[in-house]
């Protein structure tokens, strides 16, 4: 499957280089037109990431996910700043199909095990953004990508999936939002290892080739962000792509 995505900031349709707010660009005002717009192009998923959210939780943007969701119809995940099951249940009751949870699962895996076990397997995607090191170290980064942590995450997995891990979200943060091509090898490397897991490929898409390139790796989804915002591909040559690949 391939799920466009949209990152929201005050209401609007926003990038972060490298997750630094301070490098943000605006590509729209209408976010329920954006969605809508994807909707009509074949999306069936959106994967929503809530930037005002993630700040502080008390700023969450939960009427306008309602209103993409309700709007648009498409099946959502949305995540953004998720500390606790009060998170999980909010977005949950707005309609989302599956919460992205990142730092707090990072931080906390065993308090990622209980929401696992109180919401299923299905209601929970993790997002799991790596920095890796020139001895091919997957390291988890938290909290934006502003912290290291001392974990990897084959350690991470190793611990959750016992607990019903399912979806994964993984991201190599050097190529994120940069066009650079994905990281294939990694993907390669994580579903041959993890083969039990749903995975979705984040950062780096810029061409269709690159599409086809993560299809001969069985990577399940990929996320499309930027490549999208700007042009490189429509969503409809996307799709035609990916199911012919």
């Amino acid at each position: 499957m391939l799920i466009p995505a949209l990152d929201l900031i005050n209401g609007e349709v926003v990038r972060l280089q490298q997750g630094d707010f301070a490098q943000q660009t605006t590509y729209n005002q209408d976010p329920v037109a954006v969605a809508c717009a994807y909707q009509a192009s074949g999306a069936e998923f959106l994967h929503i990431v809530d930037l005002d959210g993630a700040r502080d939780p008390a700023k969450r943007q939960l009427a306008l996910i309602h209103r993409m969701q309700q709007e648009s119809g498409l099946r959502t995940q949305t995540g953004g700043g998720i500390r606790s099951r009060d998170d999980i249940a909010a977005l949950l009751k707005a309609g989302v199909e599956r919460v992205v949870v990142g730092s707090s699962a990072v931080k906390d895996p065993a308090l990622a095990a209980q929401w696992l076990d109180e919401f299923g397997s299905d209601a929970i995607v993790l997002a799991l953004d790596l920095n890796i090191d020139a001895e091919g170290g997957r390291w988890l980064a938290t909290h934006g990508w502003q912290e290291q942590s001392d974990l990897r995450i084959e350690e991470l997995l190793e611990t959750l999936r016992p607990a019903g891990c399912k979806h994964v979200l993984c991201t190599d943060i050097s190529r994120d939002g940069m066009l650079s091509g994905p990281n294939v090898e990694l993907y390669r490397d994580l579903k041959r290892d993890f083969p039990q897991i749903v995975w979705q490929a984040s950062g780096g898409v810029a061409k269709l080739t690159d599409l086809e390139d993560l299809h001969k790796v069985n990577c399940d989804s990929v996320i499309l962000g930027k490549s999208l915002l700007t042009g490189q591909f429509t969503l409809e040559e996307a799709t035609q792509c990916w199911q012919n690949a």
